[in-house]
């Protein structure tokens, strides 16, 4: 019979307090549930394995008995012994029903009829006859319910979706696939890298009267070529040629929401910033502050001149060093 190493399925450490292991269990049974994995049979088997283990770990008078058991077997293999030689029986608890175990042949033969239980023929033969009822739970007493789990609410679920900053601004809509049913999801405005949108009721199924897990959707929004973003505030650069740039005018400026016009005093240097209110993206908790658009002018300086062109410039060169 091979040894399972029950710590080592759960990821604990073997002086792993009980609050770790129940956290970890939690973690890989979300990971590999039937719900979460359908049809995918390598997940069913690993998450059998998972609640077996937590099922001896979890359980205070299991452990001490896995963990002596634990240390038998380490130390007939630190002395050399071949592992095929190791005396079992002496940790056999009895199969269901109470009868004394005396190992001498195949343990499938000793469980005979027992094909699809959630157990392992290694936990029934260590813990047969320890925790009640436990070793006679099947694999569908795990996934739909015993009868102590028959109101257990569903596990929440969470899925990733990346939107551009577009859909961010305006608020957008997905459709998911779950379970062979189409769901269609609200993004509201506003949404930011991080936040989190919970659709009730689409988690895992729930156990009979109790309700079903949520689905928590985490929000990635994509960079943007033309906008940076701070918060609820955009930042942009806008090009502006040097005759603005002098004289003062006019330039537009890009958002969200469509081009407007900018008004540029004269004498405004590149690398200056203008604060546009109200124009950058929506606040989702106060619909009536959205953010700002912070425009940072940069002078434009033309590549190519025309003659004509570059007779004013340097006309007008000469007329500067005059002053």
């Amino acid at each position: 019979m091979k040894y399972k190493d029950y710590y080592k399925i759960l990821g604990v450490d073997r002086d792993a307090n009980g609050k770790d292991i129940k956290r970890a269990y939690r973690r890989l049974a979300r990971q590999f549930h039937p719900d979460v994995n359908p049809g995918d049979k390598r997940a069913e088997e690993k998450f059998k394995e998972i609640n077996e283990a937590y099922e001896v770990v979890g359980d205070p008078d299991k452990r001490a008995k896995y963990d002596q058991l634990g240390a038998s077997w380490q130390q007939w293999q630190r002395t050399g012994h071949d592992p095929s030689q190791f005396d079992w029986s002496q940790w056999f608890s009895g199969a269901p029903g109470g009868v004394h175990v005396e190992w001498g042949g195949d343990l499938g033969d000793l469980f005979s009829g027992a094909k699809g239980d959630l157990f392992s023929d290694f936990f029934r033969a260590i813990f047969g006859g320890m925790g009640g009822s436990a070793p006679h739970r099947t694999a569908e007493d795990l996934f739909r319910g015993t009868t102590s789990q028959r109101t257990r609410r569903g596990q929440d679920m969470e899925a990733s979706i990346d939107i551009s900053l577009e859909e961010a601004f305006h608020g957008t809509t997905r459709t998911l696939e779950r379970d062979g049913r189409r769901i269609r999801v609200k993004i509201p405005p506003g949404a930011r890298s991080g936040s989190r949108v919970k659709v009730a009721g689409r988690g895992t199924p729930s156990y009979g009267t109790a309700p079903p897990g949520d689905l928590h959707l985490n929000i990635t929004v994509n960079p943007h070529p033309i906008f940076g973003r701070e918060k609820d505030n955009l930042r942009c650069d806008v090009d502006m040629d040097v005759c603005t740039a002098v004289l003062g005018g006019q330039v537009r400026v890009p958002t969200l929401n469509g081009d407007v016009s900018l008004k540029i005093p004269a004498g405004t240097s590149s690398g200056k910033t203008f604060r546009l209110r109200g124009k950058g993206m929506p606040n989702p908790r106060k619909p009536k502050q959205p953010g700002d658009l912070l425009a940072t002018v940069q002078i434009k300086v033309p590549k190519s001149l025309s003659s004509h062109e570059r007779e004013l410039f340097e006309e007008l060169a000469q007329l500067l060093e005059r002053k």
